[in-house]
C-alpha cells in the first residue's frame, strides 16, 4: 500500500508541477490577448462597477446579489492557502515569487472572467427556482459534449469528499493545538453549523458569507498591517528585495537555502494560481446565481475576488514574513506552515498565535462550507434535487471522518481528483473563447451597457 501511494504522490506531484503551471498561464495569457487586455484598460470601471455599487440595487435577475456570489467564491479560495502557501513560496522560491505571484494574478484575472462569463450565460432554473450554472452546464449547453459535462460534475462531486476532510482535519488540528478541544468535538460542531447554512439553500450560504468573508478578511489583514506598520523600517527594503530578486538568482541566507531563476518564476505562478483558482471551474458556480443584466458585469466581480485574494490576502501574509525576517531563521524551511504564526508571535506575544489560529479557523470552515454547496450542485446536475439532499449528508460526515484524521488514504487522490476538473474546464474555456470575446464586445459596446454607465458617469461628473 505504501508502495502504491508513493507512486499516486508521485504522478501527483509532477501533473501539479510544470505541466499544469504552463497549461494554466497559457490559457490565461490567451484570453488576456484575445479580450484585448481589458483588465488593464479598465481597472477602475471594474472596481466602480464592483465595490462601488455594493450599496445599489441589483441589476437584472437572479438568485443572490453580486456581493454574496463573490464572497461564496471568496469562501473557497480565501483558505489556509493564503496563510501557509505563501511561506512555502518564499521559502523555496525567495522573495522574487511574490512579484510572479502578482503578474500571474493578473493574467488570471481573464481565466477567472471567462469562466464566470461563461456560467452566468448557459445558466438555468433548477425545479426550486434557483440559478445554477457553472462548467457542467456550459460545456453540456455551449459545447454540445454533455459526457464531458458529466465527467466534470462527477468528478468534482467525489473530489469534495477528500477536500472536505483535509480542510476538517487542518481546522481540528489547529483548534486541538491552540485550545486543546477534541478534535471529534471540533468536526461535529462543524459539521453542524456547516449543515444549519448549507440547508437554506445558495440564499442561506450568499448571506453568510456577505457577513463572513468581509469580517475573517479585515480580521487577518488588519492584523497583518499592524505587523508591517511595527517593522515599518523594513519595509522599503522588502520591496527592494521582491523586485531585484525576481529576475535573478538568489543566494541563500540563514534558513534559506537559495533558489534559482525557474524556482522563483515556478513557485510564484504556481501560489498565485493555486490561491485564486482561477481556472479551476469551481467559482463561476457560484457566479452563476447572481442577479445581473448581462453576464460580463458578473465576470467583473470574479476579477475582483483575484484582486482580494491574491493581491490583498497572499499579500498580507507575504509581507508579514518578509518584514518580520522569521523567512531567514535557521529551521525556517523544514516547517513553513508554521512561519506566519512565528512572525505573529514574535509581534503580538501569544495574541499573535491567537490571531492565526482564529483567522484559519475562519478560513477553514468558510471553504469547507462553499465545498459543500459546490458538491450538492453537482450531484443536482446529475441526479436531482433529491440526491443533493443525500449528497448533503454524505459531505457533512466527511468533514468529521477528516477531523479525526480518518480515511487518510483517500486524501492522496485530492490532487489528481483536482486535475480532472480543471483540465475539461480549460479545454471548455479555449473552445468558447469566441463566444466569450462576443459577450464582451456586446458589453463595451452596447448603449445599453457600458456606454450607458459612462454616460451617467459624465452627467453626475457635469452636475457637480
Amino acid at each position: 500500500m505504501d508502495e502504491f501511494l508513493n507512486v499516486v504522490q508521485k504522478v501527483s506531484d509532477w501533473i501539479w508541477g510544470l505541466p499544469l503551471i504552463i497549461t494554466l498561464t497559457a490559457v490565461g495569457l490567451y484570453m488576456t490577448v484575445l479580450l484585448k487586455f481589458f483588465q488593464f484598460r479598465y481597472p477602475l470601471y471594474i472596481m466602480k462597477q464592483t465595490f462601488g455599487s455594493v450599496f445599489k440595487k441589483p441589476k437584472g435577475e437572479g438568485t443572490v446579489t453580486p456581493l454574496q456570489a463573490l464572497t461564496s467564491a471568496l469562501s473557497s479560495t480565501i483558505g489556509a492557502a493564503n496563510i501557509v502557501g505563501v511561506p512555502a513560496a518564499i521559502m523555496f522560491g525567495g522573495p522574487g515569487a511574490v512579484f510572479w505571484m502578482w503578474v500571474i494574478a493578473i493574467f488570471g484575472m481573464a481565466l477567472k472572467f471567462s469562466e464566470s462569463v461563461l456560467a452566468v450565460h448557459y445558466r438555468e432554473k433548477n425545479s426550486e427556482g434557483e440559478y445554477v450554472g457553472g462548467p457542467m452546464y456550459y460545456i453540456t449547453k455551449g459545447l454540445k459534449m454533455k459526457w464531458l459535462g458529466i465527467f466534470f460534475a462527477f468528478a468534482l462531486m467525489i473530489e469534495v469528499i477528500p477536500s472536505l476532510m483535509v480542510q476538517g482535519n487542518s481546522l481540528a488540528g489547529s483548534v486541538s493545538q491552540t485550545f486543546s478541544v477534541s478534535p471529534l468535538i471540533t468536526g461535529i460542531i462543524t459539521s453542524a453549523l456547516i449543515g444549519l447554512i448549507v440547508i437554506g439553500g445558495i440564499k442561506r450560504v450568499g448571506k453568510t458569507t456577505e457577513m463572513f468573508v468581509p469580517f475573517m478578511a479585515l480580521l487577518y489583514v488588519g492584523a497583518a498591517l499592524l505587523v508591517v506598520i511595527i517593522h515599518i523600517d523594513q519595509f522599503p527594503n522588502v520591496l527592494s528585495l521582491i523586485f531585484s530578486s525576481a529576475f535573478q538568482p538568489v543566494a541563500a541566507v540563514g534558513g534559506f537555502a537559495g533558489a534559482a531563476l525557474s524556482d522563483i518564476i515556478r513557485w510564484g505562478f504556481a501560489r498565485g494560481l493555486y490561491s485564486n483558482e482561477a481556472g479551476f471551474g469551481t467559482a463561476p458556480i457560484a457566479h452563476a446565481a447572481a442577479k445581473t443584466d448581462h453576464p460580463v458585469r458578473q465576470g467583473f466581480w470574479a476579477i475582483v475576488g483575484i484582486f482580494v485574494d491574491t493581491i490583498v490576502v497572499c499579500t498580507a501574509t507575504a509581507f508579514v514574513i518578509l518584514s518580520t525576517g522569521v523567512w531567514t531563521k535557521m529551521g525556517a524551511s523544514k516547517d513553513t506552515d508554521a512561519l506566519a504564526t512565528v512572525a505573529f508571535t514574535e509581534t503580538f506575544g501569544t495574541v499573535g498565535s491567537y490571531i492565526v489560529t482564529i483567522s484559519l479557523c475562519f478560513f477553514v470552515l468558510s471553504t469547507a462550507l462553499v465545498l459543500v454547496f459546490y458538491g450538492v450542485k453537482q450531484a443536482e446536475f446529475l441526479f436531482g434535487v433529491k440526491i443533493g439532499h443525500v449528497m448533503k449528508v454524505v459531505y457533512l460526515g466527511a468533514i468529521i471522518v477528516g477531523s479525526v484524521g480518518g480515511a487518510k488514504v483517500i486524501w492522496s487522490f485530492l490532487d489528481i481528483a483536482l486535475a480532472s476538473i480543471l483540465l475539461p474546464n480549460l479545454l471548455a474555456i479555449v473552445l468558447l473563447s469566441k463566444k466569450v470575446k462576443e459577450l464582451k464586445e456586446e458589453f463595451f459596446t452596447s448603449e445599453q451597457y457600458y456606454l450607458l454607465d459612462i454616460k451617467k458617469d459624465k452627467n453626475v461628473n457635469s452636475s457637480l
